[in-house]
């Protein structure tokens, strides 16, 4: 008796969802493409909200800047929910790591006074203006079109309040009575003269209407600047004179910076280069927010790193405006 055994292929009638079909052709679609690309509500459930009659559900007008497909922007990191968790428990694990290090062997206690105070002025108030991003990025989510792109800003708002709560662990390793030092980092940034430009910057960006405006202010202009000064050349200030460990605990700060930059210029670079009017609002913008954020972090710049710092990091952020095709030379 002799078996033969014969092999049959089956032809899919079809490669993927009828979404990403219509948008990338009939072809195996990655995950982030199918999580990501023509499924916000554009037929069925999108009504008109009661609190904003005017608007769509998901309404592009909600910004000046126009886009023929606003499906034309993409993370050029790929991620969504699945790909965003696995990243960032990665992350998170190192960093606990870092912290478990430092505690378990009291670096901190190796500082002194001098760093200590320059430590407690400078980087635990800034855990409110992380609070404040994390509310900005939850804001663009909420009122952005598409979902490739406020899910990029909805991540950046869980990322800022984990930067927050990273900021709050800190002070509370630093002292014995690490309540007692939040609750001071607190009432700096409220009544600290040195912190009442980079307040009342924040406190003005939660009150933009435009989210298209917001997303610059918060992500390009505002990280683009604070980041470096306060988690790069303040880290190298504190590494020169003997306390490097603290930057064991901020290194989650600085890769997170280094990822999110990527996403931050693509946007911008594909929203500027769909015609000249987007062009010119994203430089006006961008003109109105950069002197505001120089000006408020000055006196943060001659606590820690010094005012040379803060230039030459404004003439690095004119030399990446320059990359993304836009007008900006140093202030």
């Amino acid at each position: 008796m002799s078996i033969e055994i014969k092999t049959t292929t089956v032809e899919p009638i079809r490669h993927t969802f009828s979404h990403t079909r219509r948008r990338f052709g009939d072809k195996p679609a990655s995950r982030y493409q199918e999580a990501s690309f023509d499924i916000e509500s554009a037929t069925n459930f999108h009504y008109r909200p009661l609190w904003q009659p005017d608007k769509l559900l998901n309404d592009a007008s909600r910004t000046a800047v126009v886009m023929a497909d606003w499906g034309a922007i993409s993370d050029p990191r790929q991620f969504y929910y699945g790909a965003y968790v696995q990243a960032r428990a990665k992350m998170q694990e190192n960093a606990e790591h870092d912290f478990a290090f430092c505690e378990k062997r009291n670096l901190l206690a190796g500082l002194n006074s001098v760093q200590r105070e320059q430590i407690t002025r400078l980087l635990l108030p800034l855990r409110h203006a992380e609070l404040g991003a994390n509310m900005n990025n939850s804001g663009i989510a909420a009122d952005g079109f598409g979902t490739s792109l406020t899910q990029m800003h909805m991540f950046t708002a869980m990322d800022r309040l984990a930067i927050a709560q990273y900021l709050s662990r800190i002070g509370l390793m630093l002292e014995d009575d690490g309540l007692a030092l939040l609750a001071s980092a607190k009432q700096q940034w409220l009544e600290d003269p040195a912190w009442q430009g980079m307040r009342r910057y924040v406190e003005d960006t939660l009150v933009v209407r435009d989210w298209f405006e917001l997303t610059l202010a918060q992500n390009l202009v505002s990280d683009g600047l604070v980041y470096p000064l306060l988690f790069q050349a303040f880290d190298e200030q504190l590494s020169a004179n003997g306390a490097g460990q603290v930057g064991m605990l901020t290194e989650f700060m600085r890769l997170w910076f280094a990822e999110s930059q990527r996403w931050v210029d693509a946007l911008i670079k594909t929203v500027a280069g769909e015609s000249a009017a987007n062009r010119e609002l994203i430089e006006g913008w961008i003109a109105h927010w950069r002197p505001r954020a120089v000006q408020a972090l000055a006196p943060l710049a001659d606590i820690g790193p010094g005012a040379d710092a803060l230039t030459s990091i404004d003439n690095d952020f004119a030399a990446r405006l320059k990359k993304l095709g836009l007008a900006g030379g140093a202030q």
